[in-house]
């Protein structure tokens, strides 16, 4: 099967081939932090990216297992401070997002007990309002998190994933706990069991191939061990999905999910991070998946560098276009969950860069992010405004990583925040599409997501050569606005203008 059987629609296959990606590496700038633990913090370690104080410059929270929370505030060029932040350990990862409407970013905070809720002060301060929004809250492992708004609804349903039950005796194995889905309600959310739980450890809920807002669970079946499988549940007839409606069931060591469209179709291609293959499923025309050709380079089964025979962990991955040529690359981070001998101990990251025919070439190691520590949580994002994604991981037990993208003759680029009245004040279920010279793209705005943590960021898009873009938003309540841009600048969109 060629990749152009399976991408059929190649619209961004004109795009330049630019030069090698470049990372400086500045981890050292920053306060040690380590994501620690024991087994309830194999898994976790998350990092969320969001301005919470409105300066445009991207703050980062990283959850600390063991060790505390750690809120990084962006004071430009690349250079972080430690911030004040309330003190909470045993958490595995957190996503930002404006849960009272208020045009705030708040947090959603995951955790080995209960989960906890803080409203966002507009100044990078936060207060646990956990128990005054009315937030059920048992002593449970939280490893996944979506979000999504209903009907032009003031507040989000929120989906929360959870792994092993640990007050099962006879657990760990076959022992998975029920998500939950957070309803809101006049002055409170009420709790409802989402059945059965697989060991979720990563949730999205996004347009899916059919074009229906679907939520997707990816589980890890080293805790399932049989019988259980990837998991589609559409959200408006509030089922899951069968093989009768063409989702078939795919059992894999579920860790993290990407979702982007890589061809210029409208539909999402979706990366599901294992131990062993990485999994992206392509988008097809009559609303189903296929698994990408293995020519296509997206699997990274070993470790690349060749250091190692034993298969690689996936475990965070993101699109995000690193050298702005148009195409999206992919970034993966690898580690082992501890010492599990069947698999690659030491185990480099990944970073695919896309190619104007569809397929991946590695670059992690030219790039200088090939680090072997047991990376967790990761971040592509632009943290010093210039256009380019630099990176942010998070290690289990080893020091946490910053990279400044120094890609010498990056292609142009922009970045578009959606905004509007109501509860729903970041757009989460918009559609953009961008056309310009180096073809058409879209994204979707949503809340979830990677391992462990998200961002509330600007959607960023690189351009290649063009200088100009026209913009089209698909706004949540089915308006359309268009516009038209100049490039290597950030936007600001709503949907009266």
């Amino acid at each position: 099967m060629t990749l152009r059987a399976v991408l059929p629609v190649l619209a961004l296959a004109a795009a330049p081939a630019l030069a090698t990606p470049r990372f400086e590496d500045l981890s050292a700038t920053l306060p040690e932090h380590i994501y620690a633990g024991g087994w309830e913090h194999f898994v976790g370690g998350g990092v969320a990216v969001f301005d919470c104080n409105g300066d445009a410059r991207p703050e980062i929270l990283a959850a600390g297992g063991t060790n505390p929370m750690l809120l990084l505030l962006n004071q430009g060029d690349m250079a972080f401070e430690t911030a004040p932040f309330p003190t909470l350990t045993g958490t595995t990862g957190a996503y930002p997002l404006d849960l009272d409407g208020d045009g705030i970013l708040d947090l959603y905070i995951l955790r080995a007990g209960p989960d906890r809720v803080l409203r966002g002060g507009g100044d990078c301060h936060f207060e646990d309002v956990t128990e005054i929004w009315g937030f059920p809250q048992t002593d449970r492992w939280s490893t996944a998190f979506t979000a999504w708004w209903e009907d032009q609804a003031s507040r989000p349903v929120l989906a929360i994933g959870h792994y092993v039950d640990r007050s099962d005796p006879d657990g760990p194995f076959e022992a998975c706990d029920t998500n939950s889905l957070m309803i809101p309600e006049t002055e409170s959310w009420r709790e409802e069991r989402l059945e059965p739980g697989f060991c979720a450890l990563s949730m999205l809920a996004a347009r899916d191939a059919r074009g229906r807002p679907t939520l997707r669970i990816s589980n890890d079946r080293h805790y399932y061990v049989r019988g259980g499988y990837e998991q589609m549940w559409d959200i408006a007839e509030h089922r899951f999905l069968t093989p009768e409606d063409g989702w078939q069931h795919v059992s894999l060591w579920g860790m993290g999910i990407a979702s982007r469209d890589l061809n210029g179709d409208g539909r999402d291609e979706v990366m599901l991070t294992s131990m062993g293959d990485q999994l992206l499923q392509i988008a097809q025309s009559d609303g189903t998946y296929a698994a990408a050709p293995y020519a296509m380079g997206t699997y990274a089964t070993l470790p690349h560098d060749g250091s190692d025979g034993r298969p690689s962990t996936g475990w965070h991955a993101q699109f995000g276009d690193v050298d702005n040529d148009g195409l999206p690359d992919l970034f993966i981070a690898k580690g082992n969950v501890d010492q599990m001998p069947t698999n690659a101990i030491e185990d480099p990251n990944d970073l695919l860069m896309q190619q104007p025919d569809g397929h991946f070439v590695q670059y992690a190691t030219e790039a200088g992010v090939a680090t072997r520590t047991r990376a967790r949580g990761a971040a592509l994002a632009d943290l010093d405004g210039d256009g380019g994604l630099d990176l942010v991981v998070v290690n289990r037990r080893a020091p946490m990583e910053l990279y400044r993208n120094v890609t010498p003759g990056r292609g142009h680029w922009i970045a578009l925040d959606l905004r509007q009245p109501g509860g729903n004040s970041r757009a989460i279920g918009a559609v953009v599409t961008v056309e310009s010279a180096a073809g058409t793209q879209v994204q979707q705005v949503t809340v979830g997501g990677g391992h462990a943590g998200g961002q509330a960021l600007p959607l960023h898009m690189g351009l290649g050569d063009a200088t100009e873009v026209r913009i089209r938003v698909d706004w949540p309540d089915g308006t359309i606005s268009t516009h038209d841009s100049g490039v290597d600048r950030a936007l600001v969109l709503s949907p009266e203008e």
